[in-house]
């Protein structure tokens, strides 16, 4: 009887409601993120004013290889374009940090189109290289940065979170859609180089050689002048406090910043020797219509794997995708001289794009763990001109190459971009590890030194 009392005056045992188990954490998605309030709004006009960059170069080469009979003077004046954007590219991003993104981009994409519009008029006239020489400048170094311009403008709507999305960050799980975000980017980068080379080898091949450079012109200025009204999501402006001599650090003066510049470096190479090379190859094998069709089916292999990668919670480091996939790219690189049929060509270049994009958002991604806002913008340029200038370099390689040895010798060029790349990644992968975000708050640019 006392053990009845005992177990009859002992207090039940409760289990918790579903409704009070705690959430099991998620990976947050593509949904959640384009909920996010504001984030339409520049979103739109950015694909719109990031179009054209996709259709610079091999608009460029296309005319010129059109005036001039030669890939090699084609590549040289469109690697100027390169060079000078990855010169100026991180000078806009350190300006629009500090006064704000439409302070730029207005006057930016005025320039860039009266640059590209004298370029066009130009080559149709014959003038001499010199010219296209001089008129190439200021139409690289007017490229509106509007991909960086809109990862800032994420980072600025999500708020600090964690960057690579292995853990959540202040508000929940809102803090992880960082990582979301530079996937997403990643994949509408990659949609405009599946538009932007189709579109201008239409344009050029079917239109007029000079109609390719014309549209680039009117859409980076329609769409530029666009996304610049969207002022409300624009990141806040830091500019110098006054009377203060305070010099600002450059992004580039981080390590791992530079780290990834030469990764980035690498992946430009890739892009511009692939542009080059498959225009070669289609004109040899008789099919130039072929050429935007098989850089399509490269850059949806990009985008295909930047929609795989927002949509993977991640356990690995950042660090080791950043690692792994750049040594895939390498990998895939190495056998595309060997390659000689159309068909062949398409399913390796879509393995090559396959191995891009993870890359790619590995490194934008770390960029928040490593710089603090105040530059990020600028950090984001340095990526996005190194680029720039890996591209240029492989097209005017590429170029030369195609001219003296063939198309599929031009093929050697990406392998020779990201293969020292690689080596250097490996080497120096302990400065491209995360840091605590608090740690990127106190020590501001001069992180790691």
């Amino acid at each position: 009887m006392a053990v009845a009392t005992a177990v009859s005056t002992t207090p039940p045992v409760r289990h918790p409601e579903p409704a009070e188990r705690p959430e099991p954490v998620k990976r947050p998605g593509y949904g959640q993120l384009l909920r996010t309030p504001g984030a339409w709004t520049f979103l739109l006009p950015g694909f719109a004013a990031r179009q054209p960059f996709a259709m610079l170069t091999i608009s460029i080469v296309l005319l010129l290889r059109h005036t001039t009979g030669s890939y090699g003077v084609a590549g040289a004046v469109a690697a100027v374009t390169g060079v000078s954007m990855a010169l100026f590219a991180p000078q806009g991003g350190k300006l629009a940090d500090r006064y704000g993104q439409s302070a730029v981009l207005v006057p930016g994409v005025l320039i860039h189109a009266a640059s590209a519009t004298l370029l066009t008029a130009l080559a149709l006239g014959y003038a001499p290289l010199w010219a296209l020489f001089a008129a190439a400048v200021p139409t690289g170094a007017s490229v509106p940065q509007v991909g960086p311009m809109v990862r800032a403008r994420w980072a600025a709507t999500l708020g600090e979170g964690s960057p690579d999305g292995s853990r959540p960050g202040p508000g929940g799980r809102r803090g992880r859609l960082p990582a979301t975000a530079a996937a997403f980017e990643s994949v509408t980068d990659e949609l405009t180089f599946v538009i932007g080379p189709v579109l201008a080898t239409a344009l050029s091949t079917g239109v007029h050689p000079a109609s390719g450079l014309i549209a680039e012109a009117a859409l980076t200025l329609a769409g530029g002048l666009l996304f610049a009204a969207q002022r409300r999501t624009a990141p806040p402006v830091n500019p110098a406090t006054p009377g203060t001599r305070e010099r600002r650090a450059s992004a580039l003066s981080v390590p791992g910043v530079r780290v990834l510049a030469v990764a980035f470096l690498g992946i430009g190479s890739v892009f511009g020797g692939m542009q080059v090379a498959l225009t070669a190859f289609t004109q040899e094998v008789g099919q130039p219509g072929l050429n935007g069709v098989l850089y399509g089916v490269f850059a949806a292999g990009n985008m295909l794997a930047g929609v795989a990668c927002g949509a993977i919670a991640w356990r690995t480091s950042p660090q080791r995708r950043l690692l792994v996939s750049y040594a895939a790219l390498a990998l895939t690189c190495s056998v595309l001289w060997a390659v000689h049929t159309p068909l062949a060509l398409g399913g390796l270049g879509l393995l090559v794009g396959l191995c891009i994009a993870p890359a790619l958002i590995t490194g934008y991604t770390l960029v928040e763990s490593l710089v603090p806002a105040t530059s990020r913008t600028e950090a984001f340029t340095w990526l996005t001109g190194s680029v720039a200038l890996g591209q240029a370099t492989a097209v005017t390689a590429a170029g030369q190459v195609a001219d003296g040895f063939g198309a599929s010798a031009a093929f050697t060029v990406p392998l020779a971009g990201t293969a020292p790349a690689l080596l250097t990644v490996v080497a120096l992968r302990g400065r491209i590890a995360p840091l605590p975000r608090s740690a990127v708050r106190r020590a501001g640019p001069s992180v790691g030194l």
